[in-house]
């Protein structure tokens, strides 16, 4: 090998090969800190590409399920109106039976008359009812959807709490309405609660499809962009050991000019 002064090839390599290691050092350091694999679309342009529509997939996937819980508490207040639509109705299909006793006076039945009135007034407010605006009833339904795509819905009820109560609440009072009025409106609430139930347990079969479709898109992108630390970590101190052999090796390659100088002298 030809000992000259104007070209030092030995240190042009080791230059080049300390600055590869120190590019790779701090690409591991950037990784390691942010805990991505990914920190530049250089790094892996496809899989950056893939992730962004992981990543917008399951923030839908988490409106979605906003949605649906939406839906449930829906559903749990108009539950709660019929529950408490039952117990009027109940308590009028009382009055009405204590309304016929040969027994009670005309005071007595004005009485029942009375708490019969206060009784229909509170059955009309349950039937304008409201979740956030949304009327609970009415004999309409509501569209849910149950997918982040939306390609997956569900109907449901605002059920027609009027059906069989609008007899009951026109009456004056108890000797207006028979006990068959009641017991078809008790009918109507309990065959309403039965559909209400059937539309929370689809809803809550929808929720519990959303979360698992959440944690498989969750995995399928962290193994796309979340850097392996054990991995990462081998490369650092692999790259940093490379560091010093690199400063090491080009410092005594820039001994050779040196060394001919010293043949001048």
């Amino acid at each position: 090998m030809s000992l000259v002064i104007n070209t030092n090839t030995a240190a042009s390599t080791a230059a080049s090969n300390l600055n590869h290691s120190h590019s790779m050092l701090q690409k591991s350091l950037a990784r390691l800190s942010s805990g991505s694999r990914i920190t530049a679309p250089a790094d892996d342009a496809g899989g950056l590409a893939v992730s962004m529509k992981m990543e917008a997939a399951i923030r839908r996937t988490d409106a979605a399920s906003s949605n649906v819980a939406n839906a449930v508490s829906f559903l749990q207040t108009q539950d709660g109106a019929l529950k408490t639509s039952g117990k009027i109705l109940e308590r009028i299909a009382e009055l009405k039976t204590l309304s016929t006793d040969v027994t009670k006076s005309a005071s007595d039945i004005a009485n029942y008359d009375t708490e019969f009135t206060a009784l229909k007034a509170e059955l009309t407010n349950q039937t304008t009812s409201k979740f956030n605006g949304v009327d609970l009833f009415g004999g309409g339904t509501l569209t849910v959807e149950t997918s982040e795509d939306g390609a997956q819905t569900l109907d449901i009820t605002q059920a027609d709490l009027a059906t069989g109560t609008t007899t009951i609440t026109a009456a004056a009072n108890l000797a207006a309405i028979t006990t068959t009025d009641v017991t078809d409106a008790i009918t109507n609430v309990a065959t309403s609660r039965a559909q209400n139930g059937a539309d929370s347990s689809r809803l809550g079969f929808s929720a519990d499809i959303l979360a698992i479709n959440k944690t498989n898109l969750e995995a399928a992108n962290s193994r796309i962009v979340d850097v392996d630390v054990a991995e990462e970590s081998t490369r650092l101190a692999r790259n940093n050991i490379l560091m010093q052999a690199g400063s090491a090796m080009l410092a005594q390659a820039n001994t050779a000019s040196q060394a001919a100088m010293r043949l001048l002298q």
